[in-house]
């Protein structure tokens, strides 16, 4: 895991957007990590949750696990928008599965996943399609189209909790690579819709409160262990304790009751 490609990607891009809106980091009580992660497979901390914010702008939560014995260095970012806000918040998570020491790689070693997840019924807003996504559709075509990039095994159910724009792939090394400028598009456009915001006629029938609401339905819906499987993994490594903490502060990030 030298190079640790995984790694960079997420981490970069978390670090751009803590940059780019000045965010601080929240600290746990020895001035570390707001969660540092254990492991009964490791003598070691196997991971950490960090989280980066400012009032008024989004929310960062960045976790990453990394155990070399089973050949996993997985890490995730969610950017929160505000709780009453339109702009859709933004996720990437950045994977390497390559098995434990001494095993052959895989042909996709590496996995990725990134979204802009909407915060009003896209069914039945086409303006706000146009507006927040349909930008991202030669950059997302032309990404589907590098070789080495396959689908990951997602569930219909899956897809359906995030957006019609989300990719989830697994990769080859060079086209995990030159997804990182896939990633750079994606961030730019969402920094670009934080920053100009959506306009209000584009959903005359929504109003803050509804956003709210449908928000924390969709973050109930979006770290459900019984729609997302990767908690049951997570679990396993982590344990239970730890695994519902984690999902209990991605739900909760940026609003009352994580201030």
């Amino acid at each position: 895991m030298a190079d640790r490609p995984s790694f960079h990607l997420c981490d970069d891009t978390t670090q751009s957007i803590v940059t780019r809106f000045g965010l601080q980091e929240r600290h746990g009580a020895d001035g570390g990590p707001l969660m540092t992660l254990t492991s009964e497979m490791s003598p070691e901390p196997v991971g950490q949750l960090r989280l980066f914010e400012l009032e008024g702008k989004p929310t960062v939560i960045y976790v990453g696990l990394t155990v070399d014995m089973i050949g996993l260095d997985s890490h995730m970012m969610y950017a929160f928008t505000s709780l009453d806000s339109p702009v859709p918040h933004f996720t990437l998570d950045s994977v390497l599965v390559g098995g434990p020491p001494g095993a052959e790689a895989p042909p996709e070693p590496l996995a990725f996943h990134i979204d802009l997840n909407p915060r009003v019924d896209p069914g039945v807003h086409p303006a706000y399609l146009e507006h927040c996504y349909v930008p991202l559709n030669k950059v997302r075509s032309d990404a589907l189209a590098l070789e080495g990039l396959v689908p990951a095994n997602l569930d219909p159910l899956q897809w359906q909790v995030m957006s019609a724009w989300m990719m989830a792939n697994r990769a080859s090394l060079g086209a995990f690579s030159a997804i990182s400028d896939t990633v750079a598009a994606y961030r730019d456009h969402w920094f670009g819709l934080v920053e100009s915001g959506v306009p209000a006629e584009l959903i005359p029938d929504v109003t803050p409160e509804m956003i709210a609401t449908r928000d924390q339905m969709s973050r109930d819906t979006i770290f459900n262990p019984e729609v997302d499987m990767v908690w049951a993994r997570v679990t396993q490594l982590i344990g239970q304790e730890q695994s519902d903490a984690v999902r209990n502060t991605l739900r909760m990030a940026g609003q009352t009751a994580q201030d």
